[in-house]
């Protein structure tokens, strides 16, 4: 059974090279999931005001959210932290009180970074976040990937054979993460 995973990153530059890599992922787990890139670039600042007429946007995010069976986050790491466009749409789809879409749903981190740290601190804070959202977070195995453009085809695929095997045996284990938490 391929599981549809709701895929939120935290940069949505035109180069970014977490973008990348959620699609690197996406492709390693081609057959056994299904990934649905979550939009929140257009999210408004939370605001609780809004809810009397939820933006168009909002509503979307927290209806991939619902409709997915598991939620994989990608971040860059930003003052030792995960960006903040992240914890807006964390605070979107945990509102109105009682509402959210996030509780009991299987979650992971990943993220890159051109330094040798690979987003370390930032995932670690966003496992904490997905905690608290009350999501079944896997903590191991951990990705903290150095990006390095040459190991990586435009298309998604990867070059380097042992990067290969380490991303496969992280969305391997995602995968069954899942379906053993779901």
């Amino acid at each position: 059974m391929t599981r549809k995973v709701a895929v939120l990153v935290g940069s949505f530059r035109k180069e970014s090279i977490n973008q990348k890599f959620a699609r690197v992922l996406e492709k390693l787990a081609e057959g056994k999931l299904a990934f649905d890139h979550v939009r929140i670039d257009d999210l408004p600042h939370y605001d609780d005001d809004l809810w009397t007429d939820a933006p168009a946007s909002v509503l979307r995010l927290k209806q991939q959210i619902a409709d997915a069976d598991a939620v994989l986050v990608i971040t860059p790491e930003y003052n030792r932290s995960f960006p903040g466009v992240l914890k807006n749409a964390f605070d979107w789809g945990s509102r109105p009180y009682g509402q959210g879409v996030w509780g009991g749903k299987p979650s992971a981190v990943a993220g890159t970074s051109p330094g040798v740290i690979g987003a370390a601190v930032a995932q670690a804070h966003a496992r904490l976040a997905l905690a608290n959202l009350n999501t079944v977070v896997m903590h191991h195995p951990e990705v903290y990937l150095q990006w390095k453009a040459e190991n990586f085809g435009d298309d998604g695929s990867v070059n380097d054979e042992g990067t290969r095997k380490f991303l496969q045996g992280f969305v391997n284990a995602f995968a069954a993460f899942i379906e053993k938490t779901a």
